[in-house]
């Protein structure tokens, strides 16, 4: 499996904002959004481009675009913190939504949504969620993409556990890996370490709601 991790020294800047507990969610939101849009600037460099002309105010110049913009598909809720700033690196993706909520006494993921087009074949997909923890929601995911067709993906996650990598390595599904950092363990209860805490506590406060 193709891992890039982006350690420029801007990411690694956001990175350090979103794993201090000081930050509020505001301050969360804004750094979550920045590092988002630089892990899908990378995620899109080796997309396939159409070349047309372009008029300047002095002449006409090479133009580039991309041929078939990728499927943005968000495992939420704390992927939704990352559609703002894929659609403003690419404005003319489509959207899907998988919808997994985490039990918290076997840490197994917990489907309650899938919006998703009938048929990816052929199609590049970006899966973007900001933690990449035991890799139980991520694989679930990916299966469902998988069994529409889907044989180009990419995962995009601001944290990585190593336990979640080598879950994604082993499974044999077509998915690389974009992410900042590797981080080496998790924690009794799941969570990665030193990680930043449950992304989607921090980007919208406490969930309240029993999936």
């Amino acid at each position: 499996m193709e891992i890039t991790v982006v350690d420029h020294p801007l990411a690694q800047s956001r990175l350090t904002i979103l794993r201090d507990e000081r930050t509020n969610n505001a301050g969360f939101r804004a750094a979550l959004a920045d590092l988002g849009a630089m892990l899908i600037y990378e995620a899109s460099r080796d997309l396939p481009v159409e070349e047309f002309d372009v008029k300047t105010p002095i002449t006409v110049a090479d133009g580039h675009r991309l041929e078939d913009p990728p499927i943005i598909v968000p495992v939420i809720r704390a992927g939704l913190g990352m559609i703002d700033p894929a659609l403003s690196m690419i404005p003319d993706a489509q959207v899907g939504f998988i919808g997994l909520a985490r039990n918290e006494e076997t840490h197994e993921p917990v489907p309650y949504l899938e919006a998703l087009p009938e048929d990816l074949s052929g199609r590049n997909v970006f899966l973007v969620d900001p933690m990449l923890a035991t890799g139980g929601s991520l694989l679930h995911a990916l299966k469902l993409l998988v069994a529409r067709g889907a044989d180009n993906i990419t995962a995009v996650c601001i944290i990585s556990a190593q336990a979640g990598v080598d879950a994604l390595e082993n499974s044999g599904l077509p998915v690389r890996l974009v992410t900042t950092v590797v981080d080496p363990n998790l924690n009794e209860d799941a969570y990665i370490v030193p990680g930043l805490g449950d992304a989607g506590d921090r980007l919208y406060g406490p969930r309240n709601i029993d999936l």
